[in-house]
């Protein structure tokens, strides 16, 4: 059984020993955030942002205990300002991603950036991971479907952006649809490609297919970068990051 506050201790141990964090775990930090390698990655790159628990901060532990808890706490102003904080050092980690996606792999792929609906793990934290969700760690259906691009578990960070627009009704249903009893049904939902939406019975039949479809996407984006004047493919900069070096080894996440 893992530790449910485990990413919460992070938060908060950080902040007085920065250097009690490992490199196996901390990928980087900022001043807000902490970037930690996901230790049962569902995709070949996998990684959690989460804000970092300050002093004098309007929103406490307990307010930063997941999106429902963040936005149920009527600072819908400083919450919005939080979550583009999160999502301006995500896009960052994504930069990372796919320079070395380029560097090992000769071509880069889609890379989601999202909140689970309702977090196996408290502390408010983002995904960043790769769309292939080839990985020994997604073991489950509810694995597959809490990062399904289009189920409706994965949120994806401009839609949870998009609601901050909407007038207060709407915006209190959003926070309302986040409750466990709505979301969980869709963890059970049948397996589906998100790419083809073919169905699958079984999880090592979609996996066996997402492996194709990744080979597949893997020739076209390399003939893509084929140069036409002498037919060499494109070299990436050597000295481009490598965030997936290190061994991943953060805490598990929804329905591990």
């Amino acid at each position: 059984m893992f530790d449910q506050t485990i990413l919460q201790q992070y938060a908060r141990k950080f902040e007085s020993s920065p250097s009690s964090l490992p490199p196996t775990l901390l990928l980087t930090n900022t001043e807000t955030t902490l970037t930690l390698f996901d230790k049962y990655p569902k995709a070949i790159y996998h990684f959690l942002v989460l804000p970092r628990i300050l002093p004098g901060s309007v929103f406490t532990a307990k307010d930063l205990t997941n999106l429902h808890t963040l936005l149920a706490k009527g600072r819908r102003a400083e919450a919005k300002t939080l979550i583009e904080g999160l999502k301006k050092d995500t896009e960052i980690v994504k930069g990372m991603v796919e320079k070395e996606m380029v560097k090992k792999h000769g071509y880069k792929w889609d890379v989601w950036i999202g909140f689970h609906a309702v977090p196996s793990l408290m502390h408010l934290h983002l995904h960043v991971i790769s769309s292939d969700l080839c990985s020994p760690s997604l073991k489950h259906k509810r694995h597959y479907n809490s990062f399904h691009p289009e189920l409706g578990f994965f949120l994806h960070i401009d839609e949870v952006l998009s609601w901050f627009e909407r007038d207060s009704a709407s915006f209190d249903r959003e926070v309302i649809s986040l409750r466990q009893s709505l979301q969980e049904p869709l963890l059970k939902e049948d397996l589906e490609c998100w790419r083809c939406r073919e169905t699958f019975k079984t999880l090592p039949k979609l996996k066996e297919h997402l492996t194709r479809e990744k080979g597949a996407e893997a020739s076209r984006q390399k003939k893509k970068r084929k140069r036409p004047e002498d037919g060499r493919a494109e070299e990436a900069n050597p000295d481009e990051g490598e965030p997936s070096s290190k061994r991943q080894s953060v805490t598990p996440d929804a329905g591990t």
